[in-house]
């Protein structure tokens, strides 16, 4: 589909995907706290949408498990920048919320097994940019030790839901 191209590179954009190393040695921690909160509130709406418009019980299903683990990942992530003292920023120039918008409106507009083929085309896409920008653009350029930490111990379960979603998408095929 057209729109997960788009949004794969707006979610590349919001995640700090291909930046060099150079960039990420600019990205604070306050930045990454930032990028972190967006993603994971960006899965937990792009799930909601699943649970409330999929006609598949097991996409409903996977859509249900992103939200209870996005949320509380995310909770987890604003604790810790709680603790201590981080306000979330992101980098001038953030694209991140645009192309949010722009993925929910286009699931928004597609229905039955068109909708749920898009939505784990989506899902597919926003997880391996996630785990990229992990990888290659935030842990390397986070300071903090505990906030490098969490987002190490997290960071699986993005490699988890990235083969869940691959995994349903074959099921159903194309």
């Amino acid at each position: 589909m057209r729109h997960s191209f788009a949004t794969a590179l707006g979610l590349l954009t919001l995640l700090g995907g291909g930046r060099t190393t150079v960039a990420a040695q600019t990205l604070t921690d306050a930045n990454i706290v930032a990028i972190f909160d967006a993603a994971n509130t960006a899965d937990i709406e792009t799930g909601g949408l699943a649970v409330s418009r999929s006609t598949n019980r097991e996409v409903r299903e996977l859509g249900q498990s992103f939200v209870d683990a996005h949320t509380s990942v995310r909770k987890m992530g604003r604790d810790l920048a709680q603790k201590l003292g981080v306000v979330p920023v992101l980098q001038a120039g953030d694209q991140g919320a645009a192309a949010q918008v722009t993925a929910m409106k286009a699931l928004k507009g597609t229905k039955g097994v068109e909708f749920d083929r898009a939505w784990l085309d989506h899902e597919i896409a926003f997880h391996q940019a996630v785990i990229d920008a992990i990888t290659k653009t935030l842990l390397p350029a986070i300071q903090n030790a505990e906030l490098k930490a969490l987002v190490e111990k997290v960071a699986p379960a993005f490699v988890g839901h990235l083969e869940m979603a691959k995994s349903l998408r074959a099921k159903l095929g194309t």
